[in-house]
């Protein structure tokens, strides 16, 4: 059955970016939360240039290869450069959540609410899983109580600033440890959601 699961580097102090992100510039001052893509000399089998070390090539590409289909935030979108017409990810397709209208290609559609989103992107998925990417959608699918795991890429550095990756959300949300797993520049921390 497919799931729902969010995946992204963040910093010790919970940013997602650092200080100034904007389009062509999506990190912003935050460029070294994705340095353990390219550390390593393990070639990805699902990123194609992406070189890392033996323990975060298992993690990385045991997640990317769930992956059926992205729902992406405009935030994100924008400050990505619309993922040049495609997806973040090489073989899924992209989601827009938004409530603007988009110039969008064939391989991106688009929805207004998180749960409309998630409902596409499964269709979208064939059966594997679906992927959220950015802050403001994963807090969007929490409170709607649709996220099954959360998969921190924790980083060893305080940014200080940026954008954060958790927000308020109107009550606490409960997450099991599965499974945690230290790498050069890198903790893998994989969490289960609890209802």
């Amino acid at each position: 059955m497919s799931k729902v699961i969010s995946s992204h580097s963040v910093s010790v102090d919970g940013y997602i970016t650092g200080r100034d992100p904007k389009a062509g510039h999506g990190l912003g001052d935050g460029g070294m939360l994705f340095d353990w893509y390219f550390d390593g000399t393990v070639e990805s089998q699902e990123f194609g240039g992406f070189k890392l070390s033996e323990p975060s090539a298992k993690v990385f590409d045991f997640h990317a290869g769930r992956v059926g289909a992205i729902v992406a935030g405009r935030t994100t979108f924008e400050d990505s450069d619309r993922f040049g017409g495609g997806s973040p990810h090489p073989n899924a397709e992209l989601v827009l959540l938004s409530h603007r209208p988009a110039d969008l290609t064939d391989r991106q559609t688009a929805a207004t609410t998180v749960e409309e989103a998630i409902a596409k992107a499964l269709e979208l998925a064939d059966g594997k899983d679906v992927g959220l990417m950015g802050g403001g959608v994963l807090n969007a699918a929490l409170r709607a109580g649709l996220v099954d795991e959360v998969v921190l890429h924790q980083v060893p550095i305080l940014l200080g600033h940026g954008r954060p990756f958790f927000q308020e959300l109107p009550e606490h949300v409960r997450l099991s440890l599965i499974d945690v797993t230290p790498a050069p520049g890198v903790t893998h921390l994989r969490y289960e959601v609890q209802r």
